[in-house]
């Protein structure tokens, strides 16, 4: 499944979407950043709230496919034109960080 399916699916919204045809293989959830370089894998969606620069350097370094942003929480306006820049794809939900997950592991 790419990321784009994965978000329609999701109904969620696309704030940058550079590489919409990235396959998806996997989730992980988490927001301390340092625990999601070591522990997210190449290609999992990155389900999270933070919504700072430091996201986008975390998203790039675990090379996730794509980043979930939970809660309705909205990436900054420097970090989207970052992730735009980087490749990172990035979308919204007003789904709590749980309900994306159980979602996620229905769709993959």
């Amino acid at each position: 499944m790419t990321v784009r399916e994965l978000a329609q699916k999701l109904g969620a919204r696309a704030v940058c979407e550079p590489e919409p045809d990235r396959q998806v293989c996997g989730c992980y959830t988490g927001d301390l950043l340092s625990w999601v370089m070591g522990r997210a894998q190449a290609d999992n969606v990155w389900v999270t709230i933070m919504t700072n620069i430091n996201t986008v350097a975390v998203a790039t370094l675990a090379d996730v496919s794509c980043v979930v942003i939970a809660e309705g929480a909205e990436l900054d306006e420097a970090a989207a034109k970052t992730a735009e820049a980087k490749g990172v794809n990035v979308y919204s939900s007003p789904l709590s960080s749980y309900s994306l997950c159980a979602a996620i592991s229905d769709l993959i």
